[in-house]
């Protein structure tokens, strides 16, 4: 077994390497979901490295709001990407959507959410896939667009199966 940060591990036949992973997407919100009191589902179209010109879905229940009540938590979260040649990556997030915004937002940012995601597995190119990273994700006052920026590693099988 040989390995290496942002290395590659070969086990048998098989060689699983881990590199960069970034995504942005913008999402639409959709009318509200039935899986909970209140579940929020979002689509976005975008682009990223090793799923290219791609879609993202979330689907996610809001779970509470801070005592302050500057945060909504989030999580019990169904989420996925649609790469370019179809194959699906199963993706987790949760966290809490915050407001007012930092000072490193841009002026027109009017909630945002930092928190880890995690990778766990997919369909074809995707079979076995793990990882994860942090989102920079905002709403902002000049769309109505979710903006979601991911970055992080993913560790996937290289080459043919």
């Amino acid at each position: 077994l040989k390995s290496g940060h942002l290395g590659s591990h070969k086990d048998g036949d098989v060689k699983m390497v881990t590199v960069p992973f970034k995504v942005d997407y913008l999402g639409t919100y959709q009318p509200f979901g039935e899986r909970c009191d209140f579940n929020v589902i979002v689509d976005g179209v975008g682009n990223g490295t090793h799923v290219g010109n791609s879609i993202i879905h979330f689907d996610f229940c809001l779970l509470g709001f801070s005592a302050e009540g500057d945060s909504a938590f989030y999580g019990d979260t169904y989420a996925y990407i649609v790469a370019d040649n179809g194959d699906t990556l199963f993706v987790s997030i949760e966290g809490a959507v915050v407001e007012p915004p930092l000072e490193d937002h841009p002026y027109y940012v009017t909630d945002y959410w930092r928190d880890p995601f995690e990778i766990l597995g997919g369909t074809g190119r995707f079979e076995g896939a793990t990882g994860g990273g942090w989102s920079d994700d905002y709403n902002s006052t000049e769309d109505s667009f979710s903006h979601h920026h991911w970055e992080g590693t993913i560790t996937m099988i290289k080459g043919k199966r």
